[in-house]
């Protein structure tokens, strides 16, 4: 058991917020892997505090480079680093624990942002706001071209996620969408061919769309597949 950086007081296992003075404590980097500083190719300025970031190597297989700032302990992932860091920091974990989920669902982070769009730190365009795996609990901002930023405190939320099967609940909730979407689209051509007229427009049109349910359903099923491999 840890104690609060803040007051001192002994922490819950799990908890992410002091249950005495309420503080939230943000994810030690140096816990998940050592790291060192590295000279970044050019400025990321922090969206919160407006300042040039440093660049920290966690070392990850050769390299693995994200951005932190100092102040805000704010963290800023290129394309796909946030997905590989939480698989390689979280493992052996192989069913859901609904309870705990929406536990980390329901936590109001202590002394948050505004809501607001902030910029990016490489373009400076506004990025998007989505909840991440869909219940996590945790609003990332995304750039479409660069990355995602993450406030000091999320990655923890992200990891205890992900720690309670919220991956793995969010890739069976894909899959069943797929499955939906599969037979949606059956169903609609299942109607399509019901409209169609008798004789030998009516049967080459009717053989037309049998064609176009094979490729439909082949598309469709390629990508179930794909999801099936990643839960099992």
């Amino acid at each position: 058991m840890s104690n609060c950086t803040n007051c001192g007081a002994p922490m819950p296992a799990k908890s992410l917020v002091c249950p005495y003075c309420k503080t939230r404590h943000d994810v030690d980097l140096k816990g998940i892997h050592r790291h060192t500083t590295e000279t970044p190719e050019s400025d990321r300025i922090c969206p919160r505090c407006n300042k040039p970031m440093p660049t920290i190597d966690l070392k990850i297989g050769e390299k693995f480079l994200i951005e932190r700032c100092p102040d805000c302990m704010g963290l800023f992932f290129d394309p796909g680093e946030l997905e590989a860091l939480l698989e390689k920091s979280v493992s052996h974990v192989y069913d859901v624990d609904h309870s705990r989920m929406e536990e980390l669902h329901q936590l109001k982070r202590h002394q948050d942002y505004p809501v607001t769009y902030i910029k990016c730190p490489v373009c400076r365009k506004l990025m998007n706001r989505i909840n991440f795996g869909s219940q996590s609990g945790v609003i990332i901002d995304k750039c479409r071209n660069h990355g995602v930023w993450l406030d000091g405190g999320e990655l923890r939320q992200l990891l205890e996620w992900t720690k309670a099967g919220g991956q793995i609940h969010h890739e069976r909730k894909q899959l069943e969408m797929e499955k939906l979407k599969l037979q949606q689209e059956k169903d609609n051509l299942r109607f399509q061919q019901m409209g169609t007229g008798s004789g030998s427009f009516g049967s080459g049109l009717s053989g037309n769309h049998d064609r176009l349910a094979t490729a439909e359903d082949w598309g469709i099923l390629s990508a179930v597949s794909r999801l099936a491999g990643k839960l099992f």
